[in-house]
């Protein structure tokens, strides 16, 4: 079970909300899951996105991030130019391990197991590396592809399979994969139509997302890249290397021809649940939150249902639902919710059991 207090308090101290403004050169984006917020890559530093997808803050005071980012366990990885590979502590920003792998000419993507394992592409060699942080104080790196046949940009893992998978900076760019039993190259798909994918990330259905520049649009793959379909987002200009944030279900865009952040909320997964040990299969679509969003949770038996909405300090700004539910699906509609945009928690206690999560509203 989730301990909210815990996740109260790191977020208290954080998540600030001092600044609004645009980044100055954004690269890539991921979820810090542990304090319910989006970093964002912006050239010489780390910043905090807010709810509106624009800059609310430095994460950290020292902490850098060219291109490619992963957060992984506690920690966040960032690529620096010079072919370096840097840690940090998710919640303090504090360094915790590094790793320079020499003669790389440019480090662009990250994909990470979510364990011990980093992979990160060489742009400029046509090269992937893996590197092992078992160990944070001695880091390991190998070089796992020595061609990868074209230009690699973003790379994901994926699990079910156990490979990676990465796109190119081509026209008509192919997506290949890379099987992490003997790391071999093969192409997944030939021609997908679109030039110069700079990202592609994965949601808890093994849906793939890609980001393209030419034409500029986000595409959607299932999870064997027999179909496809556009995810339409207004306002698209760029857009850099992509994360699916998987606990709340939002696919986050670092739009880097305007220097903003573009949120597009799903469906919950039903892997969500499983992950963060869910115990009312609860979910919120679409998420940010809108004045369209449902909410939907299932009790087994009948109980006693209470739901507030907390802001990152704690403090209850809204009460929901406070009432007892017999036992079957139910879906509430948060209507007039009047809040102003940035991060907060729903916080649904039944009998007793308390679960978190994280939301965005717009």
């Amino acid at each position: 079970m989730m301990n909210l207090s815990k996740l109260v308090m790191v977020c208290a101290v954080a998540f600030p909300f001092s600044l609004n403004a645009q980044f100055a050169s954004i690269e890539s984006i991921e979820y810090d899951p542990l304090n319910g917020r989006f970093l964002v890559s912006n050239g010489n530093n780390v910043q905090i996105a807010d709810g509106n997808g624009n800059a609310a803050g430095q994460f950290g005071t020292a902490p850098k991030a060219n291109y490619g980012m992963e957060v992984m366990n506690d920690a966040l990885f960032t690529i620096i130019n010079g072919g370096i590979v840097r840690a940090f502590d998710v919640t303090s920003g504090v360094q915790v391990s590094t790793i320079t792998i020499p003669g790389t000419q440019f480090l662009n993507g990250m994909a990470s197991d979510g364990e011990s394992r980093i992979w990160v592409t060489d742009f400029g060699a046509n090269k992937i590396y893996e590197i092992d942080f078992s160990d944070m104080t001695d880091p390991q790196y190998t070089q796992v592809v020595s061609n990868t046949g074209t230009t690699p940009n973003g790379v994901c893992y994926d699990e079910v399979n156990d490979r990676l998978l990465f796109v190119s900076w081509t026209s008509n760019a192919p997506i290949k994969a890379v099987s992490l039993d003997d790391y071999t190259v093969t192409t997944v798909v030939a021609g997908t139509g679109v030039g110069s994918i700079d990202g592609i990330d994965n949601d808890s259905n093994g849906n793939y997302f890609i980001s393209s520049w030419s034409p500029t649009r986000i595409t959607k793959y299932n999870a064997d890249f027999t179909t496809s379909e556009v995810i339409t987002v207004t306002g698209l200009s760029s857009p850099a290397d992509i994360c699916y944030a998987r606990e709340i279900d939002t696919l986050a865009i670092p739009n880097s021809g305007n220097q903003t952040v573009k949120y597009v909320g799903f469906a919950a997964t039903s892997r969500v649940a499983e992950t963060l040990d869910n115990p009312f299969a609860f979910s919120c679509y679409p998420n940010p939150v809108t004045e369209n969003s449902v909410l939907y949770f299932t009790l087994s038996k009948a109980a006693r249902v209470r739901i507030e909405i907390m802001d990152m300090t704690g403090k209850t700004v809204k009460l929901l639902l406070d009432e007892s539910m017999g036992a079957a699906k139910h879906t509430v509609v948060p209507s007039d919710l009047q809040l102003a945009s940035g991060m907060y928690l729903w916080n649904i206690n039944v009998d007793g059991t308390i679960y978190a999560q994280p939301f965005m509203k717009q």
